[in-house]
């Protein structure tokens, strides 16, 4: 079976004309491809075609394109009122709802009026490509196509391979993605493909750190905008995403992987879902919302008093030297005994453990003892842990000194991993399990994840910056205390850390 993607004749037909057909078809046809538009919700297709017309002059209005361009785009989109119209189709991609009898349905007719030659493609988000191609007489042209929303922004689209899937199919669709200016990254048909299933470690440990009563939801937030870098925190992105849309997303792939312990959703979002606690769209989420944006929670002040001495753990050495300069650029008198003076606030910098453990491990007094999180550096965020017995004002002295340059600074309750060190774990790990299964390569993936999430790196990129080994530790740590096998380190993980070579080496 042959397909050229490149020819000038190239005609694809779009079924359902929501947001993600229109989207489609907006990109399709400013890459010189005739668009069929159909939709079985009457005038839904002139209204997409009117919406891109709209959009496209918009383009034009602003520069972005030429208003020639704009005009031989919309020239290019036609609507058929019946599938008979795609009789003469290269490709039809659907866009409808998120049914699998529905899509049945839809590609049993499709079959009946094009040709055999005629690619489908699915743009499914949820749904198995094998099982909607399973109903098809030629199930082997059957393949997906799955892009993000807003299409035209979003330059990434998953293609997928189901089980029936011809390789002619895949490679395609790969280079239609290319000629419509998107980036194609090749999956197998897995639960959540690649962007989906990645997504999860971010959310659902950020649930699992609030159920815990680690930090408030803002809190967590900030340590991982300003300490991580990511670009939204997690309880800001689950209120724009909408917990409508996201719990049923994380439950879909729970279940589908049997229950897998990495991907456990929280009942803290089933709640909040259930108490229409839905985000931005309904005004109330984990944050409220007016018309001026997004409620402003002020962060804790930064106590007006200091230590008088202060001792630092050397059991990490290079963490050792980090905060002890930091310590003493900051004013305050180091300690240097080997065992801290009984008027000296002890630092511990555990990687994966906890403030308890971390302090009994040193025979600390756990009343005088706090952490700090070094892992992703002091200058942009700090992160401050407290055991279960830390004396207040011992913490309000160490909240003090460390927030006594104007860098922002958050007090957390114990945890193994503090937040940022735990939920980036959770997420390599996630990704490294991801290339185990084969799902993609290991470029793809980091490829998918950055352009589709926003990630500031890829997983694998990441986990090697900051190190496997450290990566595999945390993950230990934390599955030695929580005896969860949530936390149990992927294989891939646990090989390159062992053989000291970057995630992102693929398997001879």
């Amino acid at each position: 079976m042959s397909f050229d993607a490149g020819k000038n004749d190239l005609v694809m037909g779009i079924i359902g004309t929501g947001v993600m057909g229109r989207g489609i078809a907006q990109i399709a046809a400013q890459a010189g491809v005739s668009v069929l538009m159909h939709d079985a919700k009457p005038g839904a297709a002139l209204d997409a075609q009117k919406s891109v017309h709209a959009t496209l002059s918009k383009l034009a209005e602003k520069g972005k394109i030429t208003a020639q361009a704009a005009e031989a785009a919309v020239g290019r989109i036609s609507i058929v009122d019946g599938l008979e119209g795609f009789s003469g189709a290269d490709i039809v991609v659907e866009a409808i709802v998120e049914n699998i009898q529905a899509k049945h349905q839809l590609f049993q007719s499709l079959e009946g009026v094009v040709g055999d030659s005629c690619l489908l493609a699915t743009n499914t988000s949820s749904l198995s490509v094998t099982e909607i191609a399973a109903g098809c007489r030629l199930p082997g042209r059957v393949g997906g196509f799955h892009f993000f929303n807003p299409v035209p922004l979003m330059k990434i689209v998953e293609v997928i391979d189901g089980i029936l899937t011809e390789p002619w199919v895949g490679e395609s669709l790969t280079a239609l993605a290319v000629r419509m200016g998107h980036t194609p990254v090749r999956a197998k048909d897995t639960p959540g493909f690649i962007v989906n299933h990645a997504g999860r470690g971010y959310v659902t440990e950020a649930l699992r750190i609030l159920g815990e009563g680690i930090a408030e939801h803002h809190v967590v937030d900030r340590i991982l905008r300003q300490g991580a870098g990511f670009r939204m925190g997690p309880f800001e992105l689950l209120d724009l995403t909408a917990l409508d849309v996201s719990h049923p997303a994380m439950e879909a792939i729970y279940n589908q992987y049997y229950q897998e312990p990495r991907l456990r959703p929280s009942p803290i979002a089933r709640q909040r879902l259930m108490a229409g606690l839905l985000g931005r769209k309904v005004g109330r989420g984990f944050y409220t919302y007016t018309a001026a944006g997004a409620e402003a929670i002020p962060e804790a002040e930064i106590p007006a008093v200091q230590p008088t001495s202060v001792w630092v753990s050397a059991a990490r050495p290079a963490a050792h030297a980090a905060i002890s300069g930091l310590v003493t650029s900051l004013g305050a008198q180091l300690d240097h005994g080997a065992i801290p003076a009984s008027d000296s606030v002890c630092i511990v910098m555990p990687l994966g453990a906890d403030a308890t453990t971390a302090c009994l491990a040193e025979n600390l007094d756990p009343t005088r003892t706090v952490a700090i999180d070094t892992l992703f550096g002091l200058d942009t965020h700090r992160t401050i842990m407290t055991t279960p017995l830390t004396a207040p004002n011992v913490m309000y002295a160490a909240h003090g000194l460390f927030g006594g340059d104007g860098v922002p600074v958050s007090v957390i309750r114990d945890s193994a991993g503090f937040v940022a060190q735990r939920v980036l774990a959770v997420v390599v790990n996630t990704a490294c399990d991801i290339v185990q299964q084969r799902v993609t390569s290991p470029c793809d993936l980091d490829r998918a994840v950055t352009l589709g999430l926003g990630y500031p790196k890829g997983p694998l990129a990441w986990g090697d910056s900051i190190g496997a080994g450290n990566i595999l530790g945390i993950l230990n740590e934390m599955m030695a205390f929580y005896g969860d096998p949530r936390y149990r380190p992927s294989p891939w993980l646990t090989r390159r850390a062992r053989l000291g070579v970057s995630l992102l080496t693929p398997e001879n």
